[in-house]
């Protein structure tokens, strides 16, 4: 079998997807314990879970400029190494700050893994069905690590201690490590020009102050810190931006977003995974907290939706045979809007069920395409470039769903209720008499699931007109694109 096995190549760049997508969602299983045994304060707590996003989204452009400079193999192979040593660093961590300090390196490694991973699936395979095969593959794997993280915390957490969820990044990250530069080529910008620092500090500078003030509305409401956050954030994007268009050689290249397929297509990953984030952010809450399900029976509950994300994404190629790819992309972010609306007028635990299967495998089925759409639409050597971009596009969507969903739900169950949070709800009615607290047990049960509903509705309305836009935008640009001479 050849060094440059197509089909290796393709295996050794899903594998630190799974990964990655795995970390994302296997900390909530695991924290409970976690926070048992190290006994951090409430801040930490908060870090212990953000510090991975913040970095993760603070670098994502840089790293992927980074790539197209020094190669994308190479940086592939440096991030494996750093997410391996902070996998080790964070399953042995002897305090929440040590932890704290090995999510944040979790995260730089992360921001090397997913730009690169995506930019050499361009150059390793250039002819475009099976590129578009290949991306199939890779949205696949990324749909089915985020969701079977739980389930793999659930299982490890039941015959190990908590650190085994970052230990088992370690054997990955070794075959990867051996494996990747035997089976993957070598890519990068022939012509780079030099390195621009402002403009990579600026960019985190922008990314972190605007994901942290979206995450602190989530968690706390709009509060004065998340305002003044939000407002440096913007300061700093809108500097970053005027940098980049005097620079002879940007850090980021912004003629990508004139590319109507390419500006398209984040946005409608981004909306996509609002709408999905935002449902994950509330039901295993309800599972756990309103039918009774443990951690673990609330994952296996959420499998059949996993199960559809993945076949979503595997069959979207199969049916761009026969569909056009905007037709496809609308009717996969229609099936998904369904999806949300059952939860939102069905409910109950059928409902839910149902109604994430279709929200998983129409929003997996539509980023697949997009994802295609976002590498054949930038040119080879701005890969790097264009897929930071794609994925800073998942993380503000992933921080907006928690946001504005997670902040809707928690505003209808305050204003129901008066407390903060179910799990506290339902602790202050354990400290209560039997009939007073039942009452409120019943009552904070009823408000969560009147504000899921809330916020499934929104998020089904949102995707409803996300799949009208792309539908009509994406089959516009397909169509100018027939239009244009050849040469052009």
């Amino acid at each position: 079998m050849s060094r440059r096995s197509p089909t290796l190549a393709l295996a050794a760049l899903v594998l630190p997807v799974l990964l990655i997508s795995i970390d994302m969602t296997v900390l909530g299983a695991a924290l409970p314990v976690l926070a048992e045994d190290l006994d951090p304060g409430a801040a930490e707590q908060l870090w212990i879970v953000d510090a991975y996003s913040f970095v993760l989204a603070g670098l994502l452009v840089t790293m992927g400029t980074l790539g197209d400079r020094i190669g994308r193999r190479r940086l592939l192979m440096w991030g494996a190494a750093a997410f391996g040593i902070a996998s080790v660093l964070a399953a042995f961590a002897p305090t929440a700050g040590t932890l704290v300090v090995a999510r944040a390196l979790l995260g730089l490694g992360g921001a090397t893994l997913m730009p690169s991973t995506f930019s050499l699936i361009k150059t390793t395979f250039p002819e475009p069905r099976r590129r578009a095969t290949a991306v199939a593959v890779w949205s696949a794997a990324f749909s089915g690590g985020a969701a079977a993280g739980p389930v793999v915390a659930g299982v490890l957490l039941e015959h190990f201690w908590w650190g085994a969820v970052f230990l088992i990044n370690v054997p990955v990250i070794v075959l990867l490590l051996v494996v990747g530069p035997l089976v993957l080529p070598e890519s990068r910008d022939p012509h780079p020009g030099p390195f621009d620092l402002g403009s990579a500090a600026l960019s985190l500078v922008a990314m972190f102050p605007l994901v942290s003030a979206l995450k602190t509305v989530a968690t706390e409401g709009p509060t004065v810190g998340a305002a003044l956050s939000g407002a440096v954030g913007l300061v700093a994007g809108t500097l970053f931006v005027r940098r980049q268009r005097r620079l002879a050689h940007p850090l980021l290249d912004l003629g990508l977003f004139s590319l109507p397929s390419f500006s398209v297509s984040v946005t409608t990953n981004l909306l996509g995974v609002f709408a999905l984030v935002g449902l994950l952010l509330l039901l295993p809450q309800y599972l756990q907290l309103v039918l009774g399900y443990s951690p673990l029976e609330s994952a296996l509950w959420m499998l059949p939706g996993s199960v559809a994300g993945v076949t979503g994404a595997l069959v979207a190629t199969r049916l761009a045979r026969r569909l056009t790819r905007p037709a496809l992309v609308g009717l996969g972010l229609g099936s998904a809007a369904t999806g949300l609306a059952l939860v939102a007028v069905l409910g109950g635990l059928v409902g839910v069920v149902i109604g994430f299967a279709l929200l998983g495998a129409g929003v997996a089925l539509a980023e697949a395409l997009t994802n295609d759409l976002i590498l054949a639409a930038a040119p080879a050597d701005r890969a790097g470039a264009a897929s930071a971009i794609s994925e800073t596009g998942y993380e503000l969507g992933g921080a907006l769903g928690t946001a504005v969903l997670g902040s809707l739900a928690a505003a209808v169950f305050t204003a129901r209720t008066g407390q903060e949070t179910l799990g506290g709800a339902l602790a202050h009615a354990g400290t209560l008499g039997p009939g007073a607290g039942d009452a409120l047990v019943t009552a904070s049960r009823e408000a969560f699931v009147v504000g899921m509903q809330g916020a499934a509705a929104l998020g089904a309305a949102v995707l409803a007109l996300t799949a009208v836009g792309a539908w009509r935008l994406l089959g516009r640009a397909a169509a100018s694109a027939e239009r244009e001479p050849v040469g052009v």
